[in-house]
């Protein structure tokens, strides 16, 4: 087990955290439209007071039914039971950590601030059409994914396996930072799965780590790092921004792309001599 005051909470990542809040604020600063060509929410199509649309005629039951906060209640106190059972039974940390727990979560959430059915669904047929082209991306991604982890060769291994063994090999204390921080970035481009796919890769980076006498909480931190930066031009988190604002992803991947340029060499760097800031410290038997 490697403990979080190995990982997370070590002086280097709050070192290598600060750093990358402060260039992005200056990348940003420096990318930003000028006043000729910058849109507000209005010139975007939204109405900035956030206005309700006005409510349909209700002619039908069904549609009593959809703007009665009724069915949103029932639902949300099914889902309250169902996530209390599962916090309960598990600890806090690994209950939200799972997409399907987080994702269900931020779905009752948002099912119960729209209050009723009906206001609920038009929201998120407002947004899909913005979305729609990350909708169709995802499932590709899912491809991907199952080709890399899944699919077997003549000698019975996946060619994740064939990748992580390649770049394990070669790498040296000196160099596992860098050599790691470059496959956790291009596999992440092609598998942007927000580090879900380090359960099948920790095997090899780790083992790597022990055998080279390299802090293994750092090892995490360096794969965390590099797998985030695909992010950049993967939109996972520009979806509420396109959606709420009518935007095409096209729109603000340039932006985005301006700070992959100038993160991806610093991350590397930062990792490479942070890492050499710290000594081995062997695994702790669970």
């Amino acid at each position: 087990m490697i403990p979080f005051t190995q990982t997370i909470f070590l002086w280097q990542s709050g070192v290598l955290l600060l750093a990358l809040v402060v260039v992005s604020l200056i990348v940003a600063y420096v990318t930003a439209p000028g006043a000729g060509s910058a849109k507000d929410a209005r010139a975007c199509g939204v109405d900035p007071s956030f206005n309700a649309p006005a409510l349909c005629k209700r002619e039908r039951p069904g549609e009593w039914l959809e703007y009665s906060p009724v069915l949103t209640i029932i639902l949300v106190l099914l889902a309250g039971g169902w996530l209390a059972r599962e916090f309960a039974s598990k600890p806090v940390i690994m209950a939200i950590s799972g997409l399907n727990t987080y994702n269900f979560l931020f779905l009752m959430l948002g099912a119960l601030l729209h209050w009723r059915p009906r206001s609920f669904l038009d929201a998120v047929a407002r947004a899909v059409p913005t979305t729609t082209g990350v909708l169709i991306q995802f499932p590709l991604y899912g491809s991907i994914a199952a080709i890399m982890t899944t699919v077997k060769g003549m000698d019975g291994q996946t060619v994740a396996h064939h990748i992580s063994t390649f770049f394990t090999q070669i790498a040296s204390h000196d160099t596992y930072a860098v050599l790691m921080g470059v496959y956790s970035a291009v596999l992440g481009f092609f598998i942007p799965s927000g580090g879900g796919k380090w359960i099948i890769e920790a095997p090899y980076v780790m083992q790597v780590a022990n055998d080279l006498g390299y802090h293994l909480g750092w090892a995490v931190q360096i794969y965390n790092a590099a797998e985030a930066l695909p992010n950049l031009i993967n939109p996972f988190y520009m979806l509420p921004l396109l959606g709420v604002l009518g935007l095409k992803a096209r729109e603000l991947i340039g932006f985005s792309f301006v700070q992959l340029l100038v993160h991806a060499p610093l991350v590397l760097v930062l990792l490479w001599w942070l890492g050499g800031t710290l000594d081995y410290v062997p695994p702790i038997a669970p």
